[in-house]
């Protein structure tokens, strides 16, 4: 169906791998599926099926079909053509987006380390790759692909078990046009984990941008930033971790340039990235010291570089960071109170600002990004979702907490549309159906964010409502309400430092201390004045908060703000038609074909594989509405198409009768139909596509005609402009048809092999070529897009052939290195080709062909128009020989005067040629209009001929090549010319041919080349007799009416017919006259013949 063959990575000559489906599985439970992922794993094949679920295996180093090849492979595919992979879902989910007209989601789920965000590179870059577009649609596809190293340096991080983990979630949507094209986008970003500017597990790193600047900024910039190494900051050198593996930070932070520039950052906004970043690291370098019972700055030269960066005042910065403002209220008056921060309470609040710098450039650039992609209106998108996945450490804090709420959120998506949806579905559709019994992890998100009860989450906002004012001793309380109010709850148990959610990942137990500060995430007044006091408007414009707005009711907390985005994604995600990964980490090494089997088996169980086969083993692989259904499929038959008019359950049956599909392989359910089978979808899919594939053929053979006609048509107008006003022309030249190859090269390999391989043939004709003496020699001259060939005969004179004659490449000139082409003003056919070196001579019969092509390709190469020169005094530069004192090469000159006739006649002398030949038609003189249309009818309806030998037109009729070439081979070169007695006084032709011809010609004139009918067309062919009545039996004949009188004419000059329906007659012949018309064409007859002819011509009798 598609046109060519699919070559893919997994060879079918080769033993499979387990089995590319589980659902194919011969037994159902854990162990199975643990084993056939091991064992396409340990063979390279990270991808599996559970119907249309992707599993993917993280392999731990880049895998070798991720290409083009796979790429065009999967494009337009079924999803069982090929083996399972990535491209596959990301084409389904582009496919059934612009086919069935909705919003696309993908669902990436998984522990940390498992795969996502580069599963998530993927999906983009081939939706990027596949959808077509023009310069804008084409710099969205860029600011898609390189927001991705954007927010990774700003959002990433080393973690022990993932050298490049998310430390933030987004939802990149892909909005495309009607048509397919990529033209706006949106990131909706959450739960950035700030917290790891300041503090991280040993081992780990901060965000990669950090790393970055250090390693790959310039001299110039590290002097102006204060960048020293890597140890100097405290923020980074906590941990003990600086450098990883399989990342190079000094090209990683070119990229992240680069695409800061791609996206549009300015530079001067790109430097002030820089700055706060810096600025940021030197921030933690502030320390502090007990001075009595308060907190004083340890050193105060570290105030400098970071109030510098920043643009604030040094003593200002030292304030905010060791005290702050409180507000205090009595009665009706509001006072404030300056309060001295202890140690403690300093570093905190240095640490805040340093996390709140980092998160509003964060914020910044998703913002920047969402404006160099923003759309007016809302169209299609396809949604990707990447968020960091199960956390599961050896001490698990608010952070934690947040992130696995998250992904119980996605969880129960999941359980909601492929576990519970469908079971439901099949009830309500009256489907036969075996109920599966699965897990539903609702109970445990009910447990996190209820409001009633009231959860987790509701009871911590309570616990730091209520204790606002109190930082010590908020965690114990929370953790005592927890105790109080939900711990006889099954999913939930409580220990002397925290709690522990049972998750459907596992269980984790969370680490109290921390939970209500963090929870609370409040910036203080005092920071946010402070940062509003820069001297630098970039960052002014991050702090855009009012102060002196009336505050009302509790101030948004961490916890209700990351649960209120998670049911804004779910409820997203829910109008979209879902897709899923379900990504798997193999190891904990972080190395390529290490399997541990029991951590691979417990995100089998978590994840849900084995109720994920069930339900699709007992269950229906395609469902849809019969109206979709019918719309999809209405192509199959005529009945159904454009639209199904009737009873639509009924259409349905129609459609699946038309392809033989068997009774078991479906069911109609109320409102949808349920297809078993995936291999009883592409019956229908193959077919559908075979009735597309055909009506495709169709338009694209038309549109082929049209434009080889349009491009044929404006080819020959190019041709007749360039000499136009400048050249008189020969009368048979101006109506003939291009040919272009002449010598009919594709039987030629004698010729052929001077070509390059691959090169195309736009002219080859037989010229001829004078030399310094001006005698003339055969050559064939061949035109290609890179050449001009000149190519002569010579005798073999040593070896086995000798005496033989073989063809020689004479010479070679590229077509860049023509420095001009000079002709004269008069009919002839003389051109000479100017070159640095040395010119050449050539008489070409189609040199009006010859120059348009080359013209054309000078264009091309050199986007300069190619030098013509007329005049009738040419000016050759002869080729330097090494013939001692005669050696240099000297000129010649070529002069053109009014002879007679339309053959030139040659008068050579030792330096000069002179060419004699009559007039030709005017300088002015245009192809005919009707010739035109002719050629526009021929292109576009006649279908292209492939003659035996090459052919040429001359005077309207069509002659073989050779023929056409003995012609010029007897009559060229020779001063015994015999000039016609008729031509030398013939007038000239009416210019307004072709509208009297319209005028005159009321019936459609048949195409005589393309069709071959008689002249004067199919009806002439048959006997006038032919059409009249039976004469009635023994009836006497009536007397035969007297011919009319007509006017008639004598001719005073012989004429040759330049069209079918014009008359050929001569010298005397008697026409008689039927129509005379202004413009000086006449509609006559002659011998039987009907046609228009010069009124100039003759003479009225």
């Amino acid at each position: 169906i598609r046109g060519h063959y699919r070559y893919h990575w997994q060879s079918h000559n080769v033993k499979h791998s387990g089995v590319d489906d589980m659902v194919l599985l011969s037994k159902i439970n854990e162990d199975a599926i643990v084993d056939n992922l091991k064992k396409r794993y340990m063979d390279d094949y990270i991808f599996t099926y559970i119907g249309p679920v992707l599993i993917s295996v993280n392999p731990f180093k880049q895998m070798p079909y991720f290409g083009e090849k796979e790429i065009e492979m999967y494009q337009g595919a079924a999803q069982y053509e090929n083996p399972p992979h990535i491209y596959a879902l990301a084409d389904n989910m582009y496919r059934n987006m612009m086919i069935d007209r909705e919003n696309q989601c993908v669902i990436i789920s998984g522990e940390s380390g498992a795969g996502k965000t580069v599963a998530a590179k993927y999906i983009m870059g081939y939706i990027s790759r596949v959808s077509g577009g023009g310069p804008k649609v084409q710099h969205v596809k860029d600011i898609i692909l390189q927001s991705n190293p954007l927010l990774e340096a700003f959002g990433n991080a080393k973690t022990l078990r993932n050298n490049n983990s998310s430390r933030f979630g987004k939802y990149f949507e892909i909005q495309f046009s009607s048509g397919g094209e990529p033209d706006g986008g949106k990131i909706s970003n959450f739960l950035l984990e700030k917290s790891r500017v300041v503090m991280r597990n040993p081992g780990e790193r901060s965000f990669h941008i950090f790393y970055q600047m250090i390693e790959g900024a310039s001299g110039e910039q590290k002097s102006s930033l204060g960048i020293t190494s890597l140890d100097y900051y405290s923020y980074l050198n906590q941990s003990g971790s600086y450098k990883v593996d399989d990342i190079d930070d000094k090209s990683d932070f070119k990229e992240t340039m680069h695409a800061m520039d791609v996206i549009g950052i300015e530079a001067a906004d790109r430097a002030m990235v820089l700055q706060i970043v810096a600025g940021v690291l030197h921030l933690g370098n502030i320390n502090f010291r007990e001075a009595g019972n308060y907190a004083a700055v340890e050193s105060e030269e570290f105030l400098a570089f970071p109030a510098f960066l920043l643009g604030i005042d040094q003593n200002r910065l030292k304030e905010k960071l060791t005290s702050r403002k409180m507000d205090s209220k009595w009665g009706s008056a509001l006072e404030s109170i300056d309060v001295t921060l202890n140690v403690e309470q300093a570093c905190y609040t240095r640490d805040a600002l340093s996390k709140a710098l980092h998160a509003r450039v964060f914020d910044y650039l998703v913002e920047s990004i969402n404006k160099a992609m923003v759309k007016d209106h809302q169209e299609l998108n396809v949604g990707v979702l990447d968020i960091y996945g199960f956390e599961i450490f050896q001490k698990n804090g608010f952070e934690q907490f947040c992130i696995n709420f998250v992904n119980e959120k996605l969880q129960q998506i999941f359980i909601e549309l492929t576990l519970k949806a469908e079971q439901e579905e099949y009830v309500q559709e009256g489907i036969k159906w075996t109920p599966i019994e699965y897990f539903n992890n609702k109970i445990v998100c009910d447990l996190i964010e209820s409001k009633n009860p009231p959860g987790i989450m509701s009871i911590v906002d309570d616990v730091c409502a209520t204790m606002h004012a109190v930082g010590e001793g908020a965690d114990q309380t929370m953790l005592q309400k927890l105790r109080v109010q939900i711990n006889t709850h099954e999913h939930f148990n409580s220990w002397n430092q925290g709690f522990i959610i049972h998750h459907y990942a596992g269980k984790v137990s969370y680490d109290a201390e921390g939970f209500c500060e963090r929870n609370r995430d409040v910036l203080f007044n005092d920071l946010i004045e402070l940062m509003q006091s820069s001297e630098i408007a970039f960052i002014r414009a991050l702090f855009p908060e009012n102060l002196n707005a009336e505050k009302k009711g509790r101030p948004t907390t961490a916890g209700s703000k990351i649960k209120k985005q998670a049911n804004d994604l779910v409820s997203t995600l829910m109008k979209c038609t879902p897709h899923y990964i379900r990504c798997i980490k193999p190891n904990e090494t972080k190395k390529p074909r290490d399997w541990e089997e029991s951590r691979v088996k417990h995100q089998v169980e978590y994840l849900g594989l084995k109720e994920n086969i069930r339900v699709r083993r007992a269950g229906y692989a395609y469902r849809r509405i019969f109206r979709k259904f019918l719309n999809r499929y209405a192509i199959l038959t005529k009945e159904s198409w454009p639209t199904w008019r009737g009873d639509e359950k009924q259409g349905v049956l129609h459609l699946l009768r038309s392809v033989n599909m068997d009774q078991d392989q479906f069911q109609l359910g109320r409102t949808k139909i349920f297809v078993k089978a995936p291999e009883s979808l592409f019956l229908l899919e193959e077919t559908r596509e075979r009735k597309f594939d055909g009506y495709a053929r169709t338009i694209q053979k038309a549109w082929r005609k049209y434009v080889a006609r349009k491009k044929y048509v404006q080819m020959r107008e190019e041709a007749s402009d360039l000499l136009l006003n400048r050249k008189e022309r020969r009368r048979h030249s101006l109506n003939r048809n291009f040919v272009g190859d002449y010598l009919g090269m594709d039987d030629r390999p004698e010729l052929r092999q001077f070509v390059g391989k691959r090169e195309k043939i736009d002219f080859a004709d037989k010229v001829t070529k004078f030399d310094r003496r001006f005698k003339g020699i055969k050559r064939d001259l061949i035109l290609t897009p890179k050449s001009v060939y000149l190519i002569g005969r010579e005798k073999v004179k040593q070896g086995p052939e000798k005496g033989q004659v073989t063809e020689v490449l004479k010479r070679r000139i590229d077509v860049e290195k023509i420095l001009a082409v000079s002709l004269s003003t008069m009919q002839d056919d003389f051109m000479i080709l100017h070159e640095q070196e040395y010119d050449s001579l050539l008489e070409c019969v189609f040199k009006t062909e010859f120059i348009s092509l080359l013209a054309r390709r000078f264009e091309e190469k050199t986007q300069r128009k190619l030098p013509l020169k007329f005049s009738n005094t040419l000016e050759m530069k002869l080729k330097k020989e090494n013939w001692g004192f005669l050696s240099g090469g000297g000129s010649r000159q070529v002069v053109f005067v009014q002879g007679q006739g339309d053959m030139p006649v040659l008068k050579p002398s030792s330096k000069s040629l002179q060419v004699s030949i009559g007039p030709g038609l005017p300088k002015n003189t245009r192809e005919y209009e009707k010739a035109r249309r002719r050629t526009e009818t021929t292109c576009c309806y006649g279908e292209q001929r492939h003659f035996p030998l090459p052919v040429a037109h001359q005077n309207g009729g069509l002659k073989n090549t050779n023929h056409v070439a003995n012609q010029r081979n007897s009559s060229h070169h020779h001063n015994q010319r015999h000039p016609s007695s008729s031509n030398a006084t013939r007038p000239f032709l009416p210019s307004n041919i072709s509208q009297i011809k319209d005028r005159n010609t009321n019936r459609p004139q048949p195409n005589l080349d393309c069709l071959r009918v008689p002249d004067q067309g199919a009806a002439g062919a048959h006997r006038p007799s032919a059409s009249r009545p039976t004469p009635g039996g023994g009836r006497p004949k009536p007397a035969p009416k007297p011919k009319p009188q007509v006017p008639q004419c004598k001719a005073l000059y012989a004429y040759d017919a330049q069209d079918t329906d014009e008359l050929s007659f001569n010298a005397d012949d008697i026409i008689d006259i039927i129509k005379e018309d202004a413009s000086g064409w006449w509609t006559g007859r002659l011998r039987g013949k009907q046609g228009l002819f010069p009124n100039n011509y003759v003479t009225k009798i």
